[in-house]
């Protein structure tokens, strides 16, 4: 009665990987109890989602070929646009957010095009437009770019604008950290980048204004929903932005934070069901609506 934060299933959005084959359901090793799909698996795995009552998941694809440019991730027949209407012919009440970037796509593995050994902002815009395009009109109620370039949401909003999605949804990684617990989804996704790192566009973990700034801009160029990642070692970070955000706030909670507690439970060393739920309510705790997390299934099952 007296408890002033409540977590829910409804709290939950679930990150799922999709890709080509049938009857595929591929452990990921350092994501225990976490697998990459075959399309058919990973409606099965939604279906089981939606009973608990979780009501959303995003997209990350694996595709059947990169390129430099990473065209596959705006092809009708990419793996997340048949996933996208698998999903919504079985599910039609699930929201759907599919991650908008190229990073998995690309052979090189940045989040952008590479010109002169850097990515290029500008160029990069242009192609994740059209990938955002693609998956309005296979059936995503959001789109969720990632990839942290300059004036992406404007130029994403403009294009579904004009391609007559105007009710497809954007959530903005606004405040996306270089961060070291990211690790284990590279491993997931297939997508470390093959030179360098994302310092030059993601952010740096010691910087809280940054936060605010790239949180307004996403908000004036027409974010419906900012989400901040991580998000257990960053939640000052959410706390800050919940007075200013005048959306939705997300926060997701990144593979390495699940997989630190995965594995210290597995040593014995943490209870694992206690840790889950304290994580998650400490995230909901500090100001976010929404809460990304590899551990919706478990957590959903023990509210139920």
């Amino acid at each position: 009665m007296v408890r002033e934060t409540q977590l829910s299933p409804t709290d939950l959005i679930a990150p799922l990987f999709v890709r080509p084959g049938e009857d595929i359901r591929q452990p990921i090793g350092s994501m225990p109890g976490q697998y990459q799909f075959s399309i058919d698996t990973l409606v099965s795995e939604a279906e089981a989602l939606w009973e608990l009552g979780v009501p959303a998941l995003i997209l990350f694809g694996l595709p059947d070929a990169k390129d430099p440019t990473g065209s596959r991730s705006w092809a009708e027949d990419g793996i997340v646009q048949q996933a996208l209407r698998a999903l919504k012919d079985r599910l039609p009440d699930m929201v759907l957010f599919a991650d908008v970037c190229l990073c998995e796509y690309t052979d090189h593995g940045h989040c952008g095009v590479i010109r002169d050994g850097a990515v290029d902002n500008d160029a990069t815009l242009v192609l994740l437009a059209r990938q955002a395009v693609s998956y309005a009109a296979a059936g995503a109620d959001f789109v969720a770019p990632s990839d942290m370039m300059d004036g992406r949401v404007a130029a994403i909003r403009g294009a579904l604008d004009d391609g007559g999605y105007s009710a497809t949804g954007i959530l903005s990684y606004a405040v996306k950290y270089a961060s070291a617990f990211y690790g284990p989804f590279r491993e997931a996704a297939d997508s470390a980048p093959q030179f360098g790192d994302r310092s030059g566009y993601q952010m740096d973990p010691a910087n809280v204004r940054e936060a605010r700034r790239e949180a307004a801009l996403d908000l004036e160029e027409g974010a419906d929903m900012i989400m901040v990642k991580p998000a257990m070692v960053y939640l000052d970070i959410i706390a800050g932005l919940r007075p200013m955000a005048t959306v939705p706030l997300a926060a997701y909670q990144v593979s390495g934070e699940y997989a630190m507690i995965k594995a210290a439970a597995a040593n014995g060393w943490l209870d694992e069901r206690r840790c889950m739920l304290e994580s998650l309510t400490a995230i909901k705790r500090a100001g976010a609506d929404l809460i990304l997390t590899y551990f919706a299934r478990d957590v959903a099952r023990l509210l139920d």
